[in-house]
């Protein structure tokens, strides 16, 4: 072989490993995701553009991602669960792989696994959406146990616990704060007699966004993401307190790619990254070296706020015969 064949092959192994169906093209990484598509188109679309690494999602709601999970244990299919809840994660560790993300020092221990099983990466705040333009700013409530004024019955849109992780949290909640047991239950029920219970969590934005009711229980980000598109949407933290319900990310024990889920791992907690996915999405970070008064939705420091414990591993293990009272409950107060 000539000097100028050499060359001509050995440029060819270059541009080979550079040029897209090249060996750097190869790389991927496989994501099962419970994030709606804006949050995903978004951060796939920067991940693959850094680091070449291209993204085959697989998106569904976190049981059923989970369950997916679960029944592909001993052959997983995928690398990285994104987008899922603390309890989530914790009661399937087991299926994940340890590791420590090199971002893990900017989030606080209460929102990582201390054997780097899982991290966190979002807070979602449970809040009262109001449109200010059919109730007036100051005529909102303040707090949840405003939401139990006959005069709102059928104004507050409310997602189905039975569909919404975050319902479900919302209504146990409310069932400790109100005193527990048939206390808490019992003003639970008032509260059901207000709500409009529909099917899906983002019924219940665009509802009041669109000004089909005055008021709903909904996630922070939803307000926020309304009222920057325009509507008269705003966000009460009530005062009686509320909890952060956190979502996180892991690896997929023995995934067909690990190093790229760690790649993803790291990515997506980047102070960078949660910047451009707060300005997007309005998604509040874990870590806690962004400013917020800096960035849009002007989102209050959770110092500001009064929170409240939450059991989410009881409530978690009572989620079975907790979710039939609920359901028994809807259809007494309809």
């Amino acid at each position: 072989m000539g000097t100028m064949t050499r060359r001509i092959a050995a440029l060819g192994l270059v541009l080979a490993t550079l040029l897209p169906g090249g060996a750097q093209a190869q790389k991927k990484v496989v994501i099962y995701t419970s994030n709606e598509s804006t949050l995903n188109d978004l951060v796939f679309a920067a991940f693959t553009k850094e680091t070449g690494i291209a993204v085959e999602p697989v998106v569904a709601g976190s049981g059923v991602v989970i369950r997916r999970l679960q029944a592909e244990k001993d052959r997983p299919l995928g690398d990285i669960i994104w987008g899922v809840s603390r309890s989530l994660l914790q009661t399937n560790k087991a299926l994940f792989a340890p590791y420590a993300s090199k971002n893990k020092d900017a989030i606080p221990v209460e929102y990582r696994d201390p054997t780097d099983l899982w991290i966190g990466n979002n807070l979602h705040l449970l809040v009262i959406l109001q449109n200010t333009k059919i109730l007036p700013a100051d005529q909102g409530p303040k707090g949840w146990d405003d939401l139990l004024d006959p005069k709102w019955k059928g104004k507050i849109a409310f997602t189905d616990p039975a569909n919404s992780g975050s319902a479900y949290s919302t209504v146990t909640l409310l069932v400790d704060m109100w005193g527990g047991g048939d206390a808490g239950w019992k003003k639970v029920t008032a509260l059901f007699r207000n709500l409009k219970i529909l099917n899906r969590s983002s019924l219940v934005f665009q509802g009041v966004g669109n000004g089909e009711y005055p008021l709903g229980i909904s996630l922070e980000y939803a307000g926020p993401m309304w009222a920057a598109g325009g509507a008269p949407v705003k966000t009460i933290y009530p005062a009686d307190g509320t909890i952060a319900a956190m979502e996180g990310v892991a690896v997929i024990k023995n995934g067909p790619n690990p190093a790229e889920a760690q790649a993803f791992v790291d990515f997506v907690n980047r102070k960078d990254v949660r910047e451009m996915i707060l300005k997007a999405t309005f998604r509040r970070p874990t870590r806690t070296d962004l400013d917020l008064s800096t960035l849009p939705g002007g989102m209050p420091a959770l110092s500001s706020l009064k929170m409240l414990k939450y059991d989410e591993d009881g409530w978690g293990d009572k989620r079975k015969e907790t979710l039939e009272k609920i359901k028994d409950l809807i259809q007494e107060t309809r």
